[in-house]
């Protein structure tokens, strides 16, 4: 969980939740029509101990049984218009709330997606899952009633002590006394109620992080048989959840209990105040009945006050979580001194065809790093970069391996093309502009990518594979597959509408990964970056995907990660990646015979030979920049 979320800290209630305005402006007029009918509903109850008084002083002082008669059809009324009224609020704030919920989970969403990747890799997924759902319906629910009964019981309260005055002024006094006390508990019980109502928030989403990576990962807890260890795991958190779920319990109880007890301990002392007076003569039955009756009937709206006040705070730290998220820069996106895409001649098929003309001008063209550095930004201060002064160039239709021991930096160093993270230094240029001036939709038009995990989506075949190429058709998609040698495909129940299920994990390694193949050369990209993308390929078909990808390769300037020598013979040329740094360039014969490290790494010798870097990256490079070019 990020850091920032671990210690719940104090913040004013009504602050948070007034940055949910600019949701609730479009419904307003309806939300406030709906309070309205709610404060006549509830202050329609008020006129019921005026009636009363009406037939105790008069109907059955007289003893007139039809006024007595006609009194109650008064009373009826009212009931029946009170309920009316009622329903009728909760009809005109269902559907508006609905839509205000709804459009706070899209722009969630949407703001989900444009957020750098820097973000996704420190926050879990279960704290936005839950954001996006437990808390957007507490908001709901809190524009729905807590919100609206605010008002009304407030209101309801103003007007029920004019009432009381009204009737009896010395005994309106004694049920204000309680006033002040109750302010103060209410006042202790938000400060401490939100804090406790934050703790398990954060808590659900922790909770829904462990189910989430349980469900994901059942394959891994089966083969291993570690579902008891992780049944122990989700026991603790449910425990501190239960635990925390609990102290909100004993204070809401707390509260409750003060709330109800103080106001009855005053309306007592007003029953015993107003019998001396009518048995003194100065105070009428009726009128002792009617201020009792209004007294009774603003018990519901000052006892809801602590039920009221626990929603506000819940609402308010959900509204805390979501902001949270949407204030969260999103990637800068600059403008690009060039408003759309260079048009190509021909657009090039992903197994070969026409090329793409390359921009003129004199520029460099291809794929170049300059003096490229990278940190993460979570890396500690001081820290050693993960990249350092990168110089390379890959040429126009040339492709690139890049080979390095593990940790080297060659996954990351291949996320810099898309910008999936933003250079700390340096700068990268594609056909001699550079990424950070291009808009990023124009960017990833221009370059394609295919990692070493292949993700898939709960759709089809189809639409998994086409998601590389917006616009892209059935012929396009028959290619990329027939490249991808993923002909598996005919064989599913629906062909290339079949779905592949979550995480596409219905299908096997390889298949995943042949399909994330497609989907990377199937808009015929100018540009392609991919990282080990046949890993997971038996030997057979590996040499397939390598003969129909060297025709991909022919019309696109590529960058290759690679581990084994059937992927590098795919490349013209060969960077080595070592300690974060370029420590030579040049094809694969003329490492193998001048690189001890590269030689290495290619024969899979479980011990380094001499001079050559340690496997973690951590040596300096022997090479001079300059023979990198």
């Amino acid at each position: 969980m990020p850091e920032k979320l671990a210690e719940p800290t104090e913040r004013s209630a009504v602050r948070s939740l007034l940055r949910l305005w600019p949701y609730v402006r479009p419904v307003r007029a309806r939300w406030f029509c709906a309070a309205l009918v709610a404060v006549l509903a509830s202050c329609l109850g008020l006129v019921i101990p005026l009636v009363l008084k009406w037939m105790v002083d008069g109907p059955v002082a007289d003893r007139d049984p039809g006024g007595v008669w006609l009194g109650a059809l008064y009373l009826l009324l009212l009931g029946i218009v009170e309920a009316a009224l009622f329903g009728l609020r909760r009809w005109l704030v269902a559907r508006p709330l609905a839509g205000v919920e709804a459009a706070m989970r899209a722009d969630l969403y949407r703001h989900l997606q444009r957020l750098p990747v820097a973000f996704h890799d420190r926050w879990p997924s279960g704290q936005l899952l839950s954001r996006g759902t437990t808390d957007l319906m507490l908001l709901r629910m809190f524009l729905a009633f807590p919100l609206t009964f605010l008002l009304v019981n407030a209101t309801t309260i103003l007007v029920g002590f004019v009432i009381l005055f009204a009737q009896e002024w010395s005994l309106g006094l004694v049920l204000l006394v309680p006033a002040v006390p109750l302010m103060v508990l209410c006042s202790v019980f938000e400060s401490k109620y939100s804090l406790v109502a934050r703790k398990a928030q954060d808590q659900v989403g922790d909770l829904t992080t462990v189910v989430e990576e349980s469900v994901l990962g059942i394959r891994v807890v089966k083969g291993f048989g570690r579902h008891r260890s992780q049944a122990r795991a989700f026991r603790a958190l449910a425990g501190r959840l239960r635990g925390t779920e609990l102290a909100k319990a004993r204070l809401l109880a707390g509260i409750w209990a003060l709330i109800t007890s103080i106001p009855e301990l005053a309306i007592g002392a007003a029953l015993v105040l107003g019998t001396v007076q009518v048995a003194d003569g100065d105070l009428s039955a009726g009128t002792l009945v009617a201020f009792l009756s209004t007294a009774l009937a603003l018990r519901w709206p000052v006892e809801s006050i602590g039920f009221l006040l626990a929603m506000s705070q819940e609402s308010a730290t959900a509204a805390d979580r979501y902001f949270e998220v949407m204030d969260v820069a999103e990637e800068h996106a600059e403008p690009s001194e060039h408003p759309g895409p260079p048009e190509p001649a021909e657009r090039p098929g992903p197994a070969g065809g026409a090329k793409a003309p390359r921009p003129g001008g004199g520029r460099e063209e291809g794929l170049v790093f300059e003096g490229v550095e990278f940190r993460y930004p979570d890396a500690a201060p001081g820290s050693a970069p993960v990249l350092s002064r990168i110089d390379l160039r890959v040429r126009p239709g040339e492709t690139m391996a890049l080979v390095g021991a593990t940790g080297s930096g060659k996954t990351t160093l291949t996320a810099l093309v898309p910008r999936l993270h933003e250079v700390t230094g340096g700068r990268i240029l594609l056909d001699g502009e550079d990424i950070a001036s291009m808009d990023r939709a124009r960017l990833r038009e221009l370059v394609s990518v295919a990692f070493e995990e292949p993700t898939l989506f709960s759709a089809t075949v189809g639409e998994n594979v086409l998601m590389g190429a917006e616009g892209a058709g059935e012929q396009e998609l028959r290619r990329a597959l027939s490249v991808a040698q993923a002909d598996f495909v005919d064989a599913l129940p629906d062909g290339t509408g079949t779905q592949v299920g979550e995480q596409g994990l219905s299908l096997s390694g390889g298949q995943r990964q042949r399909l994330a193949l497609a989907r990377a050369v199937v808009g015929g990209p100018r540009f392609l970056v991919l990282d080990d993308p046949l890993s997971a390929l038996d030997v057979h078909t590996e040499a397939l995907v390598e003969a129909a990808l060297r025709r991909v390769l022919e019309d696109t300037t590529a960058l290759v990660v690679a581990h084994r020598p059937s992927t590098v013979m795919l490349a013209d040329r060969v960077a080595l990646l070592s300690g974060g740094r370029i420590a030579a360039v040049g094809t694969h014969q003329e490492l193998l015979r001048t690189r001890p490290e590269y030689a290495w790494l290619m024969s899979g010798a479980r011990s380094a030979p001499a001079g050559a870097a340690a496997p973690a990256g951590t040596g300096t490079p022997t090479a001079e920049e300059g023979s990198t070019r």
